[in-house]
């Protein structure tokens, strides 16, 4: 049976991965839904009860049928790179893809109403507190008033977009940073703005969960860092990542996380302050880790493959295979 990957064509990190099923033998599929409907095709038949669907791409036909998984890595937008684009093409290309693989009997990396659930960073702090995990102090307003009461209490903050997403085309990453001293946080009004408690961190944290098994690397904080670089992916390099055990009451809290957000993959970002205690600051669903197992050496790629390729239909629960932890 097939794996299928959606992700856009220059992308590294499905690249390792597919390395992976190559040299296991197990088939996998390829495309970009942004080439519907030059460079990719579809067709789906509803007869006598029955279901056949099938998709075409780079000269390869695959039955919808023989798929055992499917991988949402990071698709482009459906219909995009056509000659003549239009919002219309866009939707009913989405429709008709993703509709019909929401009715396969696959396992999901991850489900795309999962996904596209699990990326609102406000949804995402809410389910950490259920979970269990820590959250540091949190504002999210369009109120100047409510900013700077919220100011008074953790006068040492940073802020941050709530997407995480630059306004412009194409969107840039936007940096944490902290918030200087005597703010007015009149600005405020104009979008909603994030507000958080600063952790003084001794390290970042990058705990990757790919179905059953839990790989984390830490990067220590140099002692002379500049307080002020308070985003390690804008931060001077201060050397590689580490592998790390996983806290149990991390892994408890990441269990379930995941379980109530129904995902199979997550790329967890905590900051590790002076006591040890990991602070969750988001979980990312399709977050890169090919950095992470460069420096490492973890096999998160080949943990992947070996996930999108096991005959089981359905993901399991989360355990921490990696350290142990019960």
């Amino acid at each position: 049976m097939t794996v299928l990957i959606l992700t856009s064509e220059q992308d590294v990190t499905a690249d390792m991965v597919v390395v992976h099923l190559n040299a296991s033998g197990v088939p996998v599929v390829r495309l970009d839904p942004a080439d519907l409907t030059g460079g990719v095709a579809l067709s789906g038949e509803y007869v006598h009860g029955a279901f056949r669907g099938h998709l075409w791409s780079a000269g390869r036909l695959v039955s919808m049928d023989g798929l055992r998984s499917v991988w949402i890595r990071r698709p482009g937008t459906p219909a995009t790179r056509v000659p003549e684009p239009s919002d219309w093409l866009t939707e009913e290309s989405s429709q008709a893809l993703y509709g019909m693989l929401r009715s396969l009997d696959v396992h999901w990396m991850n489900h795309p109403d999962a996904s596209r659930r699990a990326r609102h960073k406000p949804w995402q702090l809410r389910l950490a507190q259920r979970s269990g995990l820590p959250v540091p102090a949190t504002l999210i307003t369009t109120f100047p008033q409510a900013a700077r009461d919220f100011a008074d209490r953790f006068p040492d903050l940073v802020v941050k977009p709530v997407s995480g997403a630059h306004p412009q085309e194409p969107p840039r990453a936007v940096p944490t940073s902290r918030v200087a001293p005597g703010t007015d946080f009149a600005a405020v009004a104009f979008g909603p703005t994030l507000l958080q408690r600063r952790v003084t961190k001794q390290a970042d944290i990058r705990l990757t969960v790919v179905g059953e098994r839990m790989l984390a690397a830490r990067k220590p904080v140099p002692p002379d860092a500049d307080p002020d670089e308070v985003d390690v992916r804008f931060a001077a390099s201060n050397g590689p990542w580490q592998q790390t055990a996983v806290p149990p009451r991390i892994a408890d809290g990441v269990r379930t996380y995941l379980r109530e957000a129904e995902l199979s993959y997550g790329a967890f970002d905590f900051a590790e302050d002076g006591d040890g205690t990991w602070w969750f600051l988001e979980c990312n669903q399709s977050g890169q880790f090919g950095f992470v197992e460069v420096d490492t050496g973890q096999p998160i790629a080949r943990t992947i493959a070996e996930w999108l390729a096991r005959p089981a239909r359905f993901p399991q629960p989360v355990r921490d295979a990696e350290t142990r932890v019960r």
